[in-house]
């Protein structure tokens, strides 16, 4: 392998199929990772995987079953695991009145169990990994700026996302406490222009102008896009940051410092 900041860091990402986890995982790719995408849309991840020359597996997050397969066919294609970015979510909208058990459930299932899943059940294989070659892993959760501040109109999304905020400060100090060599940190977007925005379509409105209505609410002025979100990939799951751990960053455009 050649260089890069993440050089023969080897990686599994979930919903990689698009928007937020497939640019992760083009970023990681060009900096040196070798990448495992995985998805629950086994088709479509195939078809990303293979135009990045890297390897793919179907998984439902929410399946212990499919996180031990996604698991193992890591270590097959690479022998081990050094990175997670827990990626793979949902937004349904609603408040606490609208929103139905269902989707509460449906909504925690995936973002929050899925994450859950991802890092309880990766870290043996990390840790393996680590001890036996003497590298540095990383786990990235996920969460958005609506765990941060909430919104009347997401109440099932607000409460999934602030969960995996604080899970992901629990497994930092786990992993610190259990050898320290493994650091787990969250990301905290606000509206980033991937398909979940699709859940923000307004009467009226074509997507170009849902994009205007949501970024008059950010202080920079405009909603962000894949990149401003993968860059923040590569640098916490890099070497860059052995220091950095328990930590979540934000990217907002300012929205948080109102």
């Amino acid at each position: 392998m050649g260089g890069g900041r993440l050089a023969e860091k080897r990686v599994l990402v979930t919903g990689a199929a698009s928007g937020l986890g497939r640019r992760i995982a083009e970023r990681f790719v060009e900096a040196g990772a070798r990448v495992l995408l995985t998805d629950i849309d086994g088709a479509a991840v195939a078809a990303v995987a293979q135009t990045l020359d890297q390897p793919a597996a179907p998984l439902d997050v929410t399946s212990a079953s499919d996180w031990v397969a996604a698991l193992e066919a890591a270590r097959a294609a690479f022998g081990g695991l050094e990175v997670l970015v827990n990626n793979a979510g949902i937004g349904p909208g609603g408040t606490v009145e609208e929103t139905e058990i269902e989707t509460w459930r449906r909504c925690h299932a995936v973002n929050l169990d899925g994450t859950f899943l991802g890092c309880k059940l990766a870290l043996p294989l990390m840790r393996e990994t680590v001890a036996r070659d003497g590298t540095l892993g990383a786990i990235l959760n996920l969460s958005s700026i609506a765990g941060v501040i909430a919104a009347a109109n997401m109440a099932a999304y607000n409460s999934a996302k602030a969960a995996v905020r604080h899970l992901t400060k629990s497994v930092a100090l786990h992993c610190a406490r259990t050898g320290g060599r493994i650091r787990a940190n969250s990301l905290h977007p606000a509206f980033i222009d991937t398909p979940i925005l699709d859940n923000f379509a307004l009467p009226g409105l074509d997507r170009a102008g849902v994009l205007a209505k949501l970024g008059r609410q950010i202080p920079l002025g405009t909603v962000g896009e894949p990149d401003d979100v993968a860059w923040a990939a590569v640098y916490l799951c890099s070497d860059e940051a052995k220091f950095v751990t328990g930590a979540e960053l934000y990217i907002d455009g300012g929205i948080s410092a109102q």
